[in-house]
């Protein structure tokens, strides 16, 4: 594959592999160079690329299991947590604060699910994946994924609620 099929192929969806690392990773700094090695392995596999069925789905999962063996690494009690803010320069200063309020909220509720709830999370709601797509890129069964997203929303939803609701029933 030349040069310019490669980027034109790969380039498209490298933002996908950059959220779905970030929401692994945490770290801006670790998503990017997640998404940089993987970028640099699909380089690597060039040549024989165009084999693939799918290689945004490859791409996702080549994503997926680099950022959980860094995890899995020694060097991930060194993972630096980082948050990016939201901001737009239009909005008053109450509703900037309360969006990056809901953006920390969501993210800590995201991180507290458990890895398989996170990933389809993530692959579903925000990187708008279909189902077929998340069972290839997961291995599961189309069952298990939309039993893990229901659990994933529940309790999304129960921790939302327990926000909002600043604790009173």
């Amino acid at each position: 594959m030349r040069q310019n099929d490669f980027l034109n192929t790969v380039m498209p969806f490298k933002d996908k592999l950059y959220r779905l690392a970030k929401r692994l990773l945490v770290s801006k700094e670790e998503a990017e160079d997640a998404t940089q090695e993987v970028l640099l392995k699909l380089w690597s596999k060039n040549e024989n690329i165009a084999e693939y069925k799918n290689i945004e789905a490859f791409a996702m999962t080549m994503t997926k299991n680099f950022c959980l063996d860094r995890l899995k690494s020694k060097q991930a009690g060194n993972l630096k947590l980082v948050h990016s803010n939201y901001r737009d320069e239009h909005t008053s200063l109450q509703r900037q604060l309360e969006a990056e309020d809901s953006v920390r909220w969501m993210e800590r509720i995201m991180e507290s699910l458990p890895a398989q709830q996170k990933m389809v999370l993530q692959l579903r709601d925000v990187e708008q994946y279909e189902f077929e797509e998340i069972c290839d890129l997961l291995d599961m069964k189309p069952t298990a994924v939309r039993v893990t997203l229901s659990r994933a929303r529940k309790t999304v939803r129960e921790e939302l609620a327990k926000k909002h609701n600043y604790g009173i029933s």
